[in-house]
């Protein structure tokens, strides 16, 4: 009809929001029970996201509810919209953040002793940063004038036949203040040990891109 605005959110989103109002529970309670970042409720709740089994999953859990429930079928969604076979589809920034936030472990590009490396670490979205913890020796990497630094996070599904990567660049720095050590290690989950991978660092994305490809 003419003029009418259409809801841009998901079943699935509009479903989370309902549950989560009649529990009276906050995005960010929600997001702590189902182990996932709040910003990535947010743009489930928001936007006409396809989310994986396993994340749909754990909201579910989060909002005691089943699959079925959440996502109004018997079965959870291919996660990906669908594509010709080994096409890649060019993701937007809001795409990008709210995969990243899904996921826990991704790479990150540095200088070594023995020239460049690709590193695996534990990493956490706080706003649109990445934050993540490393050994002290990866030092001169993140230092204030050492340019951008690559970090990387991928996935792939077999079962639904669908594979993404997301990519941010951007300057770095060393994160000091113990005030803002404790938060970031809450949001990373682990207990913060003076002198064990004492280097946190914080990535502040200026590139932010990905895809999606079809494998199936």
């Amino acid at each position: 009809m003419a003029g009418e605005t259409r809801d841009p959110r998901s079943d699935i989103g509009r479903r989370v929001v309902q549950r989560r109002e009649q529990l009276g529970l906050s995005r960010q309670a929600v997001a702590e029970r189902a182990g996932i970042a709040p910003q990535y409720l947010r743009y489930l709740e928001e936007r006409p996201a396809s989310p994986s089994p396993a994340s749909l999953t754990r909201v579910a859990r989060a909002l005691n509810m089943s699959v079925a429930e959440l996502t109004g079928s018997e079965t959870p969604p291919a996660a990906g919209r669908a594509a010709p076979r080994g096409e890649m589809v060019e993701l937007d920034p809001d795409q990008c953040y709210a995969l990243a936030a899904e996921h826990r472990v991704g790479r990150v590009s540095l200088e070594t002793a023995e020239g460049p490396a690709i590193v695996p670490v534990t990493y956490a979205l706080v706003a649109s940063d990445v934050v993540f913890r490393t050994d002290p020796a990866a030092g001169p990497s993140f230092a204030d004038e050492a340019g951008e630094t690559a970090f990387e996070v991928d996935h792939l599904d077999e079962t639904q036949g669908v594979g993404w990567s997301v990519l941010l660049v951007g300057a770095t720095r060393r994160i000091t203040d113990p005030a803002e050590i404790r938060e970031v290690a809450g949001r990373l989950g682990e207990e913060w040990e003076p002198g064990k991978r004492d280097l946190w660092v914080r990535l502040i994305p200026g590139r932010v891109t990905g895809r999606r490809v079809h494998l199936g």
